[in-house]
């Protein structure tokens, strides 16, 4: 009985809709669009009607219209997502940068879940937890199995709520009680002198007031440490806020300075972004650093930096999001999150990468093709393209792991030996007497042979490619010896892996366990003198001559 009422339920208002849109058409007269907007919404609420009264078995509504809403949306771009009610605090965290929980982050390892990082000063921290932690039960729920997204569901809840959590810790089974509070990862992990006249500041999210963190670091650099020019570190940050984005720049510009444009279909959606502030640091000397995975806000502050001949862009190809999101309601609470508008910065190019207005016959999607590419120009008069993300001033590739430390890294041998070495050794008294010794690279190799590590070569790969097509062709007997022979000079050993590349280790532990002895303020500090697109910003803010060369326009014949 129950399910037949349920569907006499939804029998009733699916009518009642289709009965509503018919009548708005037919007394509205809409042009030839709209009607078929209402066909199809017609035959829609039809169809679910008569699945829900007469399909073999009985049907979940919501599962099924909400898959039918999430394949509606993915003919369009990646951006545009539907969030039910249950969801919406994920959109809410993206947007704030802020949640109620404990303050950890955690991924899927074997059977349960495994705690890899922990925020200072957060729930998690406060009660000893560590990266490391093996997470087997919430309020007595076993993660045995669990996917990483329902367990970080399990651990998320309002400020206040409380959850008892099991870990395991060196094969012993340890009790937390936590109090869930609410969680605002900041904006800005480190900032600081890099030398004596360079300051830093790493910025990772542009959520909601991050400007103040922005602002408050730049100030501290430039008034109490003395800082006469800036790098403004904007690798890997997916962007955010369109206002924040603005502020930022309004930094470093005078008020009334177009920074970013909207424009789309609708015309409530077009809209003109500009400074409104006095800057902070009107005459600073401005590096900003970016990467291929600065996208969106990201590559609106380094778009409107190079446009305006405000500062000089290092690094590599931004990822090319020039399209604008706007959260809107739905019934119920639901929301969805949908793409409006497209950015475009100064020089009135934009930032897009990807045509997804008009996809392949196969429905992929491509590159901006080079025929509809155009060259803007800068303040200046410097060229610059649009279609394809924000093209550095100066290209400097980022640093690339060779084969042997990538495996190390993917099979999580660096993050499993850091948990054994961080329980077994001591907080070191500074960041800087944090080394790891030749003698703790042979325990490494001890620690890698008794977890059975084995990984190919590129040259083994392709061997064994080799031989499975020499097989196939019938040619493998006659020239084994030749393959075995190839074979062997190929093949390596974790001691010689371990001998050429011991300095790639050696820093990659390091980096690791600056982590776990001194947050992420440990890692990012730890980096900034080992990484080679932050020593090339360095130099070309040091160097005047250069930086004020790189901002010309070149002479013309």
């Amino acid at each position: 009985m129950r399910s037949i009422n349920r569907k006499r339920i939804l029998v009733i208002p699916a009518v009642a809709v289709t009965a509503v849109l018919t009548l708005g058409f037919l007394m509205g007269g809409q042009e030839n669009k709209d009607f078929k907007l209402t066909k199809n919404l017609d035959i829609y609420i039809s169809l679910f009607r008569e699945l829900n009264a007469f399909y073999v078995d009985d049907i979940d509504p919501e599962k099924l219209v909400h898959k039918s809403i999430n394949s509606m949306l993915s003919t369009l771009d990646p951006y545009t997502v539907f969030y039910p009610e249950e969801e919406t605090g994920d959109l809410d965290f993206m947007t704030t940068g802020r949640y109620g929980g404990f303050g950890s982050l955690i991924r899927k390892s074997g059977d349960y879940i495994v705690v890899t990082n922990v925020y200072k000063g957060f729930p998690a921290d406060k009660s000893g937890i560590r990266p490391g932690d093996i997470m087997i039960s919430i309020d007595g729920k076993s993660l045995r199995g669990v996917s990483s997204d329902k367990a970080s569901d399990m651990l998320k809840g309002e400020p206040g709520t409380e959850a008892e959590v099991i870990i395991r810790r060196n094969e012993e089974d340890i009790t937390k009680n936590l109090k869930r509070e609410r969680i605002a990862i900041s904006a800005v992990p480190y900032y600081g002198m890099v030398d004596e006249n360079t300051g830093y500041i790493r910025f990772t999210n542009f959520t909601q007031n991050c400007i103040a963190e922005v602002r408050e670091a730049l100030i501290d650099l430039k008034d109490k440490q003395g800082a006469e020019d800036l790098i403004l570190d904007l690798r890997s940050n997916p962007g955010g806020l369109v206002n924040e984005a603005v502020e930022i720049v309004n930094l470093f510009v005078k008020p009334g300075q177009e920074v970013v444009s909207t424009r789309g279909r609708a015309k409530q959606y077009d809209a003109i972004f500009r400074t409104t502030k006095s800057p902070v640091a009107p005459d600073m000397p401005v590096v900003v650093l970016i990467n291929r995975s600065s996208a969106s806000a990201s590559e609106i502050v380094a778009g409107a930096i190079q446009d305006l001949d405000r500062g000089i862009i290092v690094g590599e190809r931004s990822y090319g999001k020039g399209l604008v999101q706007v959260a809107r309601p739905l019934s119920y609470k639901a929301q969805v999150k949908m793409t409006t508008a497209k950015y475009y910065i100064p020089s009135g190019r934009c930032i897009q990468a990807v045509d997804f207005s008009h996809p392949n016959e196969d429905g992929s999607v491509g590159l901006i093709p080079d025929s509809l590419i155009k060259t803007f120009n800068t303040l200046n008069g410097r060229p610059v393209k649009d279609g394809g993300g924000i093209i550095p001033d100066v290209t400097v590739p980022s640093d690339m792991l060779n084969r042997f430390t990538s495996e190390l890294y993917v099979q999580n041998m660096i993050f499993d030996y850091a948990t054994r070495y961080y329980w077994s050794k001591p907080q070191p008294s500074t960041l800087d007497s944090l080394m790891v010794t030749d003698e703790e690279l042979e325990r490494f190799k001890a620690f890698l042979t008794e977890r059975k590590f084995t990984y190919k070569t590129g040259s083994e790969s392709l061997l064994d490619e080799l031989v499975t097509v020499a097989g196939q062709e019938g040619l493998y007997e006659e020239n084994r010896a030749t393959l075995d022979r190839l074979k062997s000079g190929l093949s390596h050993t974790l001691d010689r892996e371990l001998t050429q590349y011991s300095a790639d280790v050696k820093e990659l532990l390091e980096s690791e366990l600056a982590g776990r002895y001194f947050y992420d303020w440990g890692m990012v500090k730890y980096s900034i003198g080992r990484d080679t697109q932050i020593r090339e910003a360095i130099n070309i803010a040091g160097d005047k001559a250069r930086y004020a060369s790189l901002l010309r326009a070149p002479a013309v014949n």
